[in-house]
């Protein structure tokens, strides 16, 4: 054993000493990115100098550095994917990338990362290319400080920013996605973070991800995408102090979850959304400490939704604030902090005397008859609402909150 650790070791070292800088620019002894990379080795950095440098396919099959010097450019001209690493431990950084060309057999990038492991892929600006940055059964790397800005048209003829498939331990971070078809979009990731990234202005979704499990995503902004976000068939999901923003229109909604287990949805803020979150068949999850403020429906929960708690959460200003297509079961609805809530508190000890019911009769007339929303704000709608509070006859008795806050609750930063 202590023989092989030794071989390992010489063979490090050897690799190192061996390693090579190859410079690459227009006055240099190598003019072009694939020229220089044919004639290097394991370990060699290759610099690259400003300028316009018009080539495509690219292949990286060595574990090498390639890092442009004053941002240069690489221009497909529309001919195909621009860079595809196929080696464990490459960094790709300092570039930009553009007009890579649409294909709908191949799903041409920008970026491929194909069967690798340990790579970085940074500070890099694509611009008008059919997918950003695409990996495929790629482990252990990260995507980070990257600006992906695509031409997005419809959903059909656009590709994603970020494009994960199949791949584990990635770290998405601090990256600025636009006008794609899904900002970024994951399908069989596992655990794997997404942080610090802003995904806006996407004809879709800003975040897609499904089949992906105990993955983290925090401290993201998604806003005025076609959709929001959306987090399907996944288990052990955690997500906290993300931004949903103004995600308008007939069927959008800042978050959707549908057959999701056993998630942590804590101290995010939903603003302005058509729908805050909706909810379809999913079961232990988590609703704490979030902000649902001026949305249509803050949430909105079909049936088969069972072992959830959505508790000290702020509910402002809001719609509807809470529609349930079932009845309670075993879901908890105690310690929020209402702004319709007009209870009082005697004992002046911060919580309501009296429950609240979040369900509202308007609320149970507009899932049934959506055309009843002209009424919203009427009088009428008003005095049934009142009606329905004194003598509750169609909504449900169980949803209520037991404990309501009579002051906003902070949400923790």
């Amino acid at each position: 054993m202590a023989k092989k650790i030794n071989i390992i070791l010489l063979l490090i070292l050897t690799t190192s000493l061996s390693a090579k800088t190859i410079e690459v620019c227009q006055d240099c002894a190598f003019m072009s990115i694939k020229q220089a990379l044919n004639h290097s080795q394991a370990g060699d950095e290759i610099w690259v100098g400003a300028g316009i440098y018009y080539e495509s396919q690219i292949i990286i099959d060595k574990p090498v550095h390639l890092k442009g010097r004053g941002l240069p450019i690489i221009d497909a001209r529309g001919e195909g994917e621009i860079i595809t690493i196929i080696s464990d431990s490459v960094t790709f950084e300092g570039f930009q990338l553009q007009n890579v060309g649409t294909s709908y057999l191949s799903d041409w990038a920008g970026i491929r990362v194909k069967k690798s492991r340990h790579f970085l892929i940074r500070n890099n600006v694509l611009k008008n290319c059919f997918f950003g940055i695409y990996l495929e059964h790629a482990d252990e790397g990260e995507i980070s400080c990257n600006e992906i800005v695509g031409e997005a048209k419809n959903e059909m003829s656009s590709g994603n920013a970020i494009h994960l498939w199949y791949c584990n331990k990635i770290l998405v971070e601090n990256n600025q996605v636009s006008h794609h078809r899904d900002g970024i979009y994951f399908e069989f990731v596992d655990d794997s973070q997404i942080k610090y990234n802003i995904s806006e202005d996407n004809i879709r979704y800003g975040l897609h991800f499904m089949f992906s499990n105990r993955d983290d995503y925090y401290k993201n902004q998604f806003r005025r995408n076609g959709a929001g976000v959306a987090v399907m068939f996944s288990k052990f999901i955690n997500m906290w102090e993300n931004e949903f923003d103004h995600n308008w229109g007939r069927a959008s909604y800042g978050l959707l979850l549908k057959e999701i287990y056993d998630a942590e949805i804590q101290n995010n803020s939903f603003t302005e959304n058509s729908i805050g979150i909706y909810v379809e068949g999913s079961t232990r999850v988590n609703y704490l400490k979030n902000d649902f403020i001026q949305n249509g429906w803050a949430i909105k929960i079909s049936g088969g939704c069972l072992d959830n708690r959505i508790n000290q959460n702020n509910f402002l200003a809001n719609t509807f604030d809470l529609s349930m297509q079932s009845a309670a079961g075993s879901n908890s609805f105690d310690g929020n902090y209402w702004s319709d809530y007009n209870g009082y508190d005697l004992d002046k000890n911060g919580i309501g005397d009296i429950p609240y019911r979040p369900v509202k009769l308007y609320n149970y007339l507009v899932n049934r008859s959506p055309e009843t929303l002209v009424l919203l704000r009427s009088f009428f709608i008003e005095l049934i609402n009142f009606s329905e509070k004194v003598s509750p006859a169609f909504t449900p008795e169980a949803i209520k909150d037991q404990s309501p806050s009579m002051r906003y609750l902070k949400r923790k930063l």
